[in-house]
C-alpha cells in the first residue's frame, strides 16, 4: 500500500473512458502518491470512493477532482462527486490537447492522460494554458439539472417528428395525394386518428361515417372533405407494400406528440420551482420551453465571470481575433449550441412583441448588418438584461 504525506489538499486526476476510469491522486505539491483504474459500474464507483475518502482521511486533506467528459461519458460518477460535495472542475478537452502538445509526455496512456490531469492543478496558478484547461463545474440548481434533461428530450424528440413529417407527407403525395388534400398538415391529431383507424389506407374508402363520427373533435366540414376523399379515392401501385409503413408511422407520430406534450406539461410544472427561469419567462417572446431551456443550460451564474462571459455561453458574442492591422472575432468553441439556437429563437420571437426592441433591430439593419447579425446583436443587449433580471430576482419590465 502506498503511504500518504500530509497536503491540505488531494487533488485527483480521472482520464474517462466508456468501461473503465484511470485515477491518479497527487498532493499539493504535485507529487504523485497513487494511481489506480476502476470500472464504469456501482462497484466501480464504490471503490473509488473509499479509496480516496481513506486517502483524505489518513491526510486531513480536503479533495478536488478534476475529469474528462463532465455530463457526458462522466456521468453518473460527476454526479455522484458533487452530491458528495467535492470540488469537481471540468477538464476541457482541445485545450487539453493544446497543453500536451506544449508539454509532451513519453507515451500516450489513460494512466499518463491521468497525471497530466493532476499536473494542472499545480500548474493553473502559473501558466495560463494550463488554467483554462480546469473549469470548476458548480452545483447546479436541481431544478435546473431536471429542466436541462427535460428540454433536451424534448427538443430530440421534436427533430425526430419534424424528420417524420417530411417523409410521410413526401410519399403520401406520391401514393395517395387526394387523401394528402384533405388536410393542411398530415401531422394534424384528427387527421392522424383517421389514418390510424385502418392498418392499410385502402381500407379507409370502406368506412362508415358512424366510425369515423367516433374521433374527437372531428368537426362536419372535416367529415365532408372525408367523404368526398372516399367517393374518387385511389392510390398508386405501391401502396401494396407501402400501406404498413404509412401506418407505423402515423401511429409513431401520434406518440410522439403525445410524448411531447407530456414533456412540455413536465417542464411547465418546473418553471415555478426554478427562480432563473421563473424570471426569463417574463421576458416577452422567451415562452415556457425557452425559458426552461435556457436555465437548463445555464444552470446557475456562478459558472461565470462576468455577463460577458455568459454571452459567450449563449453564442450572442465572438472571441476577439485580430492581429496586427486585421480586426476581427472567431467563434468560441465554448459556446453551447442548444442554449445558442433557444436565445437566437427567443430573441427573433421579442422583437415582434416589444416595439423598443424591433426599432433596435431595424437600426443595426440600417447601419449593415444581415438580419442574422442584428438578432445577434440585441440577443446580446438581452444577456445584459438576463444576467441583471437573474442577480436581482426581479421581472421584466416594458418601459
Amino acid at each position: 500500500m502506498t503511504s500518504y504525506i500530509t497536503p491540505n489538499e488531494l487533488r485527483i486526476g480521472i482520464d474517462v473512458g466508456s468501461l473503465n476510469h484511470a485515477v491518479a491522486i497527487s498532493d499539493d505539491k504535485g507529487n504523485i502518491l497513487k494511481e489506480f483504474e476502476i470500472t464504469h459500474t456501482n462497484k466501480g464507483f464504490e471503490s473509488f470512493f473509499k479509496i480516496i475518502e481513506k486517502a483524505a482521511q489518513d491526510n486531513h486533506a480536503s479533495l478536488s477532482i478534476a475529469m474528462e467528459g463532465y455530463n457526458g461519458w462522466a456521468r453518473p460518477l460527476d454526479g455522484l462527486i458533487q452530491a458528495r460535495g467535492y470540488r469537481l472542475f471540468n477538464v476541457n478537452n482541445i485545450k487539453l490537447a493544446r497543453y500536451k502538445e506544449i508539454f509532451p509526455g513519453a507515451a500516450k496512456t489513460d494512466q499518463i492522460d491521468a497525471r497530466k490531469i493532476v499536473e494542472l492543478f499545480s500548474l493553473q496558478q502559473h501558466l495560463p494554458v494550463s488554467k483554462k484547461v480546469l473549469q470548476e463545474i458548480k452545483p447546479f440548481d436541481n431544478t435546473n439539472t431536471r429542466l436541462k434533461r427535460l428540454t433536451r428530450r424534448r427538443k430530440q424528440l421534436v427533430q425526430e417528428k419534424i424528420a417524420l413529417i417530411n417523409r410521410f407527407s413526401t410519399e403520401l403525395q406520391g401514393v395517395a395525394p387526394d387523401l394528402k388534400l384533405i388536410t393542411k398538415a398530415v401531422d394534424n391529431l384528427w387527421f392522424l386518428r383517421f389514418f390510424t383507424l385502418k392498418e392499410d389506407m385502402r381500407d379507409l374508402v370502406r368506412l362508415r361515417a358512424k366510425s369515423i363520427l367516433k374521433i374527437k373533435h372531428l368537426g362536419p366540414m372535416r367529415i365532408i372533405l372525408i367523404e368526398a376523399w372516399q367517393k374518387d379515392a385511389s392510390f398508386s401501385p405501391e401502396v401494396e407494400y407501402t400501406a404498413s409503413m404509412f401506418y407505423d408511422d402515423a401511429m409513431r407520430l401520434l406518440m410522439l406528440k403525445e410524448k411531447i406534450k407530456q414533456l412540455e406539461d413536465a417542464i411547465a410544472k418546473l418553471i415555478p420551482s426554478s427562480q432563473m427561469a421563473k424570471v426569463i419567462e417574463t421576458i416577452p417572446g422567451f415562452a415556457t420551453i425557452t425559458a426552461g431551456e435556457l436555465a437548463g443550460e445555464i444552470g446557475t451564474l456562478d459558472r461565470f465571470k462576468s455577463e460577458a462571459s455568459l454571452a459567450l455561453y449563449l453564442g450572442m458574442t465572438n472571441l476577439d481575433n485580430s492581429s496586427g492591422k486585421h480586426k476581427g472575432s472567431k467563434r468560441s468553441i465554448s459556446t453551447n449550441r442548444h442554449a445558442k439556437m433557444a436565445m437566437i429563437t427567443a430573441t427573433m420571437k421579442h422583437t415582434q412583441h416589444v416595439e423598443e426592441s424591433k426599432k433596435y433591430l431595424e437600426k443595426k439593419i440600417s447601419e449593415g448588418k444581415r438580419y442574422q447579425q442584428a438578432i445577434r446583436s440585441m440577443g446580446r443587449h438581452l444577456v445584459r438584461v438576463i444576467w441583471n433580471m437573474i442577480q436581482q430576482d426581479r421581472a421584466y419590465v416594458i418601459k
